[in-house]
């Protein structure tokens, strides 16, 4: 209900020697979401919704405003970057039914209108980064 201060989030684990914190943002600001919106992501609405960055350390925070900052002036989008950056303190996994959910409900409206052209944009955008899972 959007009640808790929490957002919601995906926890990304990656290898630094395969694939660099840039290029997580390039993915993050092309295609993974609209980060000009306001506690707003399509037809999700709250503030558990907001685009926010969770950094880990000093390096992804100087890394994340920079590239933030370069979007803005580049005016490379029609609203100014929206996207909070903020230090992660804890995380909270979703409950069971909510994990992979894309993958266990293929064929659910939400997902098939929403988030599968995400995905079809990741694999034409970034096709040397797109690993598909089994």
């Amino acid at each position: 209900a959007g009640k808790t201060g929490h957002a919601e989030a995906v926890k990304v684990t990656f290898d630094p020697t395969k694939l660099t914190y840039v290029q997580l943002l390039t993915v993050f600001f092309s295609v993974a979401h609209d980060s000009t919106e306001v506690n707003r992501q399509g037809p999700d609405v709250g503030p558990q919704y907001r685009s926010e960055i969770f950094y880990a350390n000093d390096e992804q925070k100087t890394l994340a405003t920079d590239y933030i900052a370069a979007i803005d002036k580049a005016k490379v989008l029609a609203k100014p970057v929206a996207t909070k950056v903020t230090q992660l303190t804890e995380f909270y996994e979703a409950e069971r039914y909510h994990q992979d959910y894309a993958r266990k409900n293929p064929t659910q409206p939400y997902i098939v209108h929403h988030d599968l052209p995400k995905v079809a944009a990741l694999k034409d955008r970034f096709p040397d980064l797109f690993v598909e899972r089994k």
